[in-house]
């Protein structure tokens, strides 16, 4: 790779940082200026005289530091302003230029990749859902893959007209037309100039260059979101029975954002100010990348923009778990959703000629089981690579593993890529075993060859046998689909965990919902397990990921805008949040699939989500636009910042002391930093918290409760009750923290209830030092 010959000059930091952006994100051809993607975001409002619409004015400014420079985006409602490619000095002058708020590179994000309706009781409490003509005005839009249009989830039998807020339009392109969309899947739209632009022209051959999904993820979260009701669906007979999305008579709208290089934040930025315009009334992304200050993350920026118009924003929380502060989307007007496991599972046990069985799960199709005890070997010992144990392309040695099962380790290359290696290298089998970063974990896969997936502590104990027997052997026996597996939910271990990285004093996760092993609608254009060697083809499969948590969320959020239209993002949020549940049905707090012991705050938000009981919450934390824009105040952002996120000027009132602790969130991140505890000299420190509670139930007087199994840090609310006498009437408390002066090395966590007898409106409580 090499740069341009141009002569060398003294570069500022900007022009440093962003070339050495480029330098991971696009090649560079001798002789040629280093372009890129960049970001810009202006000040609608100081727009000079003499322009007569603001796209002439963003012209002139980019003219005004390149002649040549490609104006990729015009954004209108996520942001105000345009992306455009340039080279890092053209990104450092036009930053300069008057009216420009800030200049920002290019950003690739990536994806986090039926019993649910049953698991979470809408299959027997229907008629707590009206289905009235609302539900039917609702429109969930997806930022994905794109969609594979003759899936049977999006069957439009029975549905009534478009509905009449509806602007936006079905786009063709390669494989697809406007004949796709119906009544169902009402608006389909693609974005590919921030990809094109930065890795070449797509291949047609390869992906089509339309709304098509030739991926599946999006054919699968959207359909997971608001599909319809599909009887007999499974996957290669697996999981068999009614297939149906969260919100099954909204209307789906869907926003090809990602391909096969990535989704790039460009695109987003204009799928999502499409959606804006397009007046979707709930937006889900299974999507995410590095996190970073609001006013610098294009999806928190375009989510602003949804919610001042009434859009709820449901992002995966990420699959990086589960390492502590590996959590995306957590801007606070995000609803950011983490994954557990539904009561369904699929035994696939591995036998030993010990005599041994070991259980495990898979989504094979083939044998019921292998027909006999066959040798087995560790992969680890069939290879002359030092990574040969985790069965990576090339690693094996066909003449140690032909015939035999193998046993591979999880880690680096995709679990069913493992398996198509040992069938290409002659394998009859493989078991695949996680490792210490996965825990006892298990997810199921379609794998290629007869395959089970077992945890750590089961594969520690199958490769004793395999060192200690000079002739051990085994056998792989499928047991199909077992439901009222227990305990359910738990907290997937992949599922991203916090603290926030960006603002610890807002509580994320804020809630979990089911993400491993969900049956839902598939592209017909690859197979299940995405191998290009998979010619098989499904009519819906079954992964896992927050990819599939995300939408159960976003379908539901449809389902309560159905049913309570009037209700904003905020209030439908923390509906979900305040009726979760961390409690099993029988008893014991939800249990994280790491440790086997009780879940947090940090795992697992508010808990896992009740949309029956969210329906009818009682009592609800609202927040407007204003109250974010003064959050921002309190993290001491500039008015340049805050107008990046919020599109217009708002000034930060000088007389007022802004304070994170009085964001109106359902949630209470408590974080006490150690100077201030250990030099207090009354021997202690508080920190004070303020809510308001707005009824949206009948009236009724509340009762608050406190739960804390630490005795360490004091938690006082006053007042204690709140009398409601009227719809919408508002009533606020504090709450007082008080922790000893030393520090605790161990996280505190609570729970504050509030309830009238027949509604609980439950906080989640996280306290820590830093």
């Amino acid at each position: 790779m090499e740069l341009s010959t141009a002569k060398p000059r003294k570069m500022s930091r900007f022009v440093v940082l962003s070339l050495l952006f480029l330098l991971g994100l696009c090649h560079i051809s001798v002789g040629m200026t280093m372009k890129s993607n960049f970001i810009i975001h202006m000040a609608k409002s100081q727009m000079p005289e003499g322009f007569e619409d603001h796209t002439h004015w963003y012209d002139s400014s980019l003219r005004s530091v390149s002649g040549s420079a490609e104006m990729l985006y015009v954004y209108n409602n996520a942001v105000h302003g345009f992306a455009a490619r340039l080279t890092a000095e053209e990104a450092e002058s036009l930053q300069n230029q008057p009216g420009i708020l800030s200049v920002l590179p290019e950003m690739k994000y990536e994806l986090h990749t039926t019993r649910t309706p049953s698991f979470l009781g809408l299959d027997v409490s229907a008629d707590y859902f009206p289905e009235s003509n609302a539900m039917g005005d609702v429109i969930v839009g997806v930022l994905d893959t794109g969609v594979w249009p003759e899936s049977k989830s999006f069957d439009d039998n029975g549905f009534g007209p478009i509905p009449a807020s509806w602007k936006g339009e079905c786009e063709s392109g390669t494989n697809f037309t406007s004949k796709n969309c119906n009544r169902k899947l009402i608006g389909a739209r693609y974005f590919a100039k921030g990809y094109e632009s930065t890795l070449g022209p797509i291949d047609v051959s390869k992906e089509s260059k339309s709304p098509r999904d030739d991926d599946g993820h999006g054919t699968h979260t959207s359909t997971t979101a608001a599909g319809s009701v599909v009887q007999g669906a499974s996957l290669l007979g697996y999981a068999s029975g009614n297939a149906r999305g969260m919100a099954t008579h909204a209307r789906v709208a869907v926003y090809k954002v990602c391909w096969v290089g990535g989704c790039f934040s460009s695109d987003i930025l204009a799928g999502l100010d499409k959606a804006i315009d397009d007046n979707v009334n709930v937006l889900s992304l299974s999507l995410g990348g590095g996190n970073s200050d609001y006013y610098r993350d294009s999806i928190a920026i375009g989510a602003f923009a949804a919610m001042e118009k009434g859009i709820l924003v449901s992002c995966s929380a990420g699959n990086a778990g589960p390492s502590p502060y590996s959590l995306s989307n957590v801007a606070p007007w995000i609803t950011t959703v983490g994954a557990g496991t539904l009561d369904r599972d699929f035994p696939a046990y591995v036998s030993l000629g010990n005599g041994k069985n070991f259980s495990g799960v898979s989504l094979y199709k083939g044998d019921s089981s292998l027909s006999k005890m066959l040798p087995f070997v560790y992969a680890g010992n069939a290879s002359n690579m030092t990574n040969g144990n985790l069965c990576m392309t090339g690693t094996l040695i066909p003449e140690e593993v032909k015939g035999k099962i193998v046993l591979c380790d999880r880690g680096i290359n995709p679990r069913v890529q493992k398996g198509s290696v040992v069938k290409a290298a002659g394998g009859a089998g493989m078991v695949l075993a996680n490792t210490a970063a996965n825990g006892d974990e298990l997810i199921a896969d379609a794998h290629l060859i007869p395959a089970t997936s077992v945890g750590q502590t089961t594969g520690e104990a199958i490769k004793k046998y395999l060192t200690s027997d000079p002739n051990p052997t085994a056998t792989i026996i499928f047991e199909g689909t077992k439901v009222g597996i227990k305990p359910s939910p738990v907290v997937a271990a992949f599922s991203s965990r916090g603290p926030n990285s960006i603002t610890q004093e807002i509580l994320k996760p804020d809630i979990i919902a089911p993400g491993v092993n969900i049956l839902a609608g598939w592209t017909g254009a690859a197979g299940p397990t995405g191998l290009v060697e998979d010619d098989r083809r499904v009519e819906f499969n079954i992964i896992s990921g927050t990819s599939m948590s995300c939408p159960h969320v976003s379908g539901l959020a449809a389902l309560l805008k159905g049913a309570r239209p009037d209700w904003s993002p905020a209030a439908i949020r923390s509906a979900l949040m305040t009726t979760a549940y961390t409690v099993y049905k029988k008893g014991g707090a939800l249990q994280d699939v790491v440790t086997g012991k009780p879940s947090t705050p940090f795992d697992h938000g508010a808990g896992h989500v009740d949309p029956v009981a969210a329906l009818n919450p009682g009592l609800v934390y609202d927040l407007k636009a204003d109250d974010y824009l003064n959050f921002l105040c309190a993290l001491n952002y500039t008015s340049i910042q805050i107008n990046s996120v919020a599109r217009r000027p708002f000034s930060c009132e000088t007389s007022k002391k802004f304070s994170v602790a009085d964001l109106n969130y359902p949630s209470f991140a408590v974080v006490f930093p150690e100077q201030m505890t250990a030099s207090s000299g009354s021997g202690s420190s508080s920190i004070k918290h303020t809510r308001t509670l707005t009824n949206v139930g009948p009236a009724g007087t509340y009762k608050v409760n406190v739960i804390s199994p630490s005795n360490s840090v004091k938690v006082v609310v006053e007042p204690e009750t709140l009398a409601f006498t009227r719809m919408n009437e508002q009533k606020s408390y504090t709450v007082t923290f008080t922790a000893p002066s030393m520090p605790s090395t161990e996280n505190v966590y609570a729970r504050i209830e509030w309830s009238d007898g027949k509604h609980v409106v439950s906080s989640p409580v996280a306290i820590s030092w830093t």
